[in-house]
């Protein structure tokens, strides 16, 4: 599986277009209100996208996905229902950040636990993982053992629960009962900064490493 970080809009936030091969059909995961970056990698690396999945309902992470999904004409899939919350708030958080008013979507299809999503030959789990934002999800390759992971976890730090409907106590719950049971040697791709393992998470991690609680 081939995945292509795309760096795009505030807090180095991180976008991703993921294909079952190079040059093969692509999703892309997250549209920050700069969609136009993205249509420039799928470009660049001759990929063709049939849809949009999205982890969750921040402006950073969604802000671009009603001009992105009309441009490449394709679905839009995720986050979890609980997150409609957000989404209908797109017009007030880009107010609060002092940007154009973005558009306000309806996803085609509102993903839950145990969903796949099949990306070419390639196929992606879903899970949930609420704490960041109620309606949080993951994706998941098990082929690969890589884990799209948006706002839930962090090279040596987890996801904010300060915004309305975070919860610290959910989140680190999301984190040890649904990322670490994939186990030590999957790499995770997170929405903001670089990427990590589970493994290097459970030794270093301060907020959730094996030496701050009970072990799953």
């Amino acid at each position: 599986m081939l995945i292509v970080r795309v760096p795009a809009w505030l807090a180095d936030t991180n976008a991703y277009i993921v294909a079952d091969e190079p040059g093969g059909l692509a999703v892309v995961v997250d549209a920050p209100p700069e969609p136009e970056k993205v249509g420039a990698v799928l470009a660049e690396h001759g990929l063709a996208a049939v849809g949009i999945l999205l982890t969750h309902g921040h402006i950073d992470h969604c802000g671009g996905t009603a001009v992105l999904a009309r441009a490449l004409g394709v679905r839009v899939e995720g986050p979890q229902r609980e997150d409609r919350f957000w989404i209908e708030q797109l017009a007030t958080q880009s107010q609060r950040f002092g940007f154009e008013q973005v558009e306000v979507f309806e996803p085609d299809r509102w993903l839950e636990d145990g969903d796949r999503v099949q990306v070419g030959k390639s196929e992606l789990d879903v899970l949930y993982c609420p704490g960041h934002t109620p309606g949080h999800i993951v994706f998941f390759c098990r082929s690969d053992k890589v884990a799209l992971v948006g706002d839930v976890l962090f090279q040596g730090s987890i996801g904010r629960t300060d915004f309305p409907r975070g919860d610290s106590a959910t989140l680190i719950r999301s984190i040890r009962e649904k990322l670490w049971p994939l186990g030590d040697d999957v790499t995770f791709v997170p929405g903001h900064g670089p990427t990590s393992t589970f493994g290097h998470e459970r030794r270093t991690n301060p907020f959730v490493g094996d030496h701050t609680g009970v072990r799953p």
